[in-house]
């Protein structure tokens, strides 16, 4: 069973910068997608990049159109780790978000992710 927890969300203003690490324990982690997701007051949850559980040809991310020129993600398997890279933050990257888990491939739908983390605040403003 993998766990995951998340921090580094906070206040920031537009045009600035982020960086959100989500943390595993419990389960063999490099066999593991790990998605970030974000879900905006009265919108429903939302796919925003994920990267691939490791295999011999590497580990590979994917991202939403929204965020694809300003988010960068990235992978530790030694120190369990999925951080999320965001810079030209917009009021609209307001949310809380989440990562979430499953075995080698990412999807976007989060319907596809059987584990979660409780998510962090972030918010985009002036």
């Amino acid at each position: 069973q993998l766990q995951l927890v998340e921090s580094g969300g906070g206040l920031v203003q537009p045009g600035g910068s982020l960086r959100l690490s989500c943390g595993a324990s419990g389960a063999t982690f490099a066999r593991y997608a790990v998605g970030w997701f974000r879900q905006a007051p009265g919108k429903e949850r939302e796919f925003v990049a994920g990267i691939s559980g490791s295999s011999w040809s590497g580990s590979w991310p994917t991202f939403a159109d929204s965020v694809k020129d300003r988010f960068k993600i990235s992978r530790s398997n030694a120190q369990n780790t999925v951080d999320l890279e965001m810079t030209a933050l917009k009021p609209e990257d307001t949310a809380i978000y989440y990562c979430a888990g499953r075995l080698y491939d990412i999807l976007t739908m989060s319907s596809e992710y059987p584990y979660w983390g409780q998510g962090t605040q972030v918010t985009v403003s002036s």
